[in-house]
């Protein structure tokens, strides 16, 4: 599992994992699986985080009936588990508010669908850390903190 396997060069930030980027990496099916898992035996050793954001995202997503690997709730529960079970990870508490002063520029953030990914890298950022996502449409600028070396985007 790439979760458990980490070798290689490694930044000293830790990440923050979007949902799409557990997802892959909890399906080997997922198109973008092997990027991801080899972005993780590379990095994990500098450490990853989720949140209950990105947890409850990947449960859900994993066990939607329409999703075309769709498992039991069950069963994506413990395989997220069994992967947030190393020393490499840490939980975080979802500990900023959008709404806190100067953290984000909302003229900056084009639409809806980009709110949830601008808390995900403003969370990143308040921890010193980096989000990886396979988003391109993230806007590093939305987050008043926030600089290039807290994305990374997956290709």
């Amino acid at each position: 599992m790439p979760f458990v396997t980490p070798k290689g060069s490694e930044l000293t930030m830790r990440a923050l994992l979007d949902v799409n980027v557990l997802v892959a990496l909890l399906d080997q099916g997922h198109l973008h699986h092997s990027s991801a898992s080899r972005w993780m035996v590379s990095h994990a050793k500098s450490g990853w985080a989720s949140c209950p954001l990105t947890q409850n995202g990947c449960l859900r997503i994993l066990s939607l009936s329409s999703y075309p690997n769709a498992q039991p709730t069950a069963v994506v529960a413990d395989r997220l588990s069994e992967a947030m079970n190393t020393q490499f990870h840490e939980f975080w508490p979802d500990a900023i508010s959008l709404l806190e002063p100067e953290l984000l520029r909302w003229d900056r953030i084009l639409t809806s669908r980009q709110i949830t990914d601008t808390y995900l890298l403003a969370l990143a950022a308040s921890r010193n850390a980096r989000l990886v996502t396979f988003d391109k449409g993230i806007s590093i600028d939305a987050v008043a903190t926030a600089s290039k070396t807290n994305l990374v985007v997956l290709s």
